[in-house]
């Protein structure tokens, strides 16, 4: 009887660690479409139009904003992440497509992961316009609102603003 007892602990603690161990296992995941080399080198800077880079390519993960969608980029990237750990990055390609005025391609760029820049955002807040003010101002700037002086129905709505429906002049 106490065989099959430490036999049936042996499989539970070995299934446990398996199940443990594949708990940690790093989970990758690939977002965005990366174009083929294939499909890029259909693309020629001085020939090819917006619309035939769309009919190649697809339409563009993100096209930029401040120069009248003369620039379509193309991202992918692809993360691992263990456990509850942040994901780390593992690869980012980016293909950025330049077109001139008449909507023809430019150039086309390529940035790895390594071109890429870590920046530190301010931790700032924008101020609202406006004065600041103290809660022992706000309570007295308070005190004459919920004043029903109005002579309407009502609370809390301080003076009546525009003409009385009531009033008969």
């Amino acid at each position: 009887m106490l065989v099959p007892l430490r036999r049936l602990a042996s499989i539970a603690a070995t299934v446990s660690c398996t199940v443990a161990l594949l708990g940690c296992a790093p989970d990758v995941e690939q977002r965005g479409n990366l174009p083929t080399q294939d499909k890029l080198s259909q693309i020629h800077a001085g020939s090819t139009t917006r619309d035939d880079v769309e009919k190649i390519l697809g339409s563009p993960s993100s096209v930029s904003v401040f120069n009248n969608d003369k620039s379509w980029y193309y991202i992918s990237k692809r993360t691992s992440q263990t456990a509850f750990f942040d994901p780390d990055v593992v690869d980012q390609q980016v293909y950025v497509i330049n077109f001139d005025d008449q909507g023809v391609v430019k150039a086309v760029d390529h940035k790895a992961l390594q071109d890429g820049e870590q920046i530190t955002p301010v931790a700032r807040a924008t101020p609202a316009p406006g004065r600041e003010l103290s809660f022992l101002e706000q309570l007295i700037g308070n005190l004459g609102k919920f004043n029903n002086t109005g002579g309407g129905s009502g609370g809390g709505g301080g003076t009546q603003q525009g003409p009385n429906p009531r009033d008969t002049h």
